[in-house]
């Protein structure tokens, strides 16, 4: 065993660790931690057993072990940028219907108008 096939993983069960604390401390919600445990779980699944990319070069049709994972993690992070910015539309909306019920509220309108 290498010594990167001991840290690895003893830094991935430490992150995800992490993950669950704040799940129980109600700042990350269950699906970001299970996609963090995912994500660390597999890095450390291929720190021990390095064979196990073979799977990614059959999938992908990339023969070099190397150049599959970098194409493979670029998709992933690509999925993740996808995400965060429907996210980031999704809290401007909220942002807006929000300060449009303040504004209403602040003018004598009242709840209903805002409907």
């Amino acid at each position: 065993m290498t010594p990167y096939q001991i840290v690895a993983p003893l830094i991935a069960l430490v992150a995800i660790l992490y993950a669950w604390n704040l799940v129980m401390r109600r700042r990350k919600t269950l699906w970001e931690a299970a996609l963090w445990t995912i994500f660390w779980g597999a890095i450390a699944y291929i720190a021990i057993e390095p064979n196990s990319i073979d799977y990614i070069t059959i999938a992908t049709g990339i023969h070099d072990r190397e150049n599959a994972v970098l194409v493979t993690f670029l998709g992933i992070l690509f999925f993740i940028v996808f995400y965060l910015v429907m996210r980031l539309e999704e809290l401007e909306q909220r942002q807006t219907r929000l300060v449009r019920k303040m504004a209403l509220r602040g003018g004598g309108l009242g709840d209903d108008q805002g409907k």
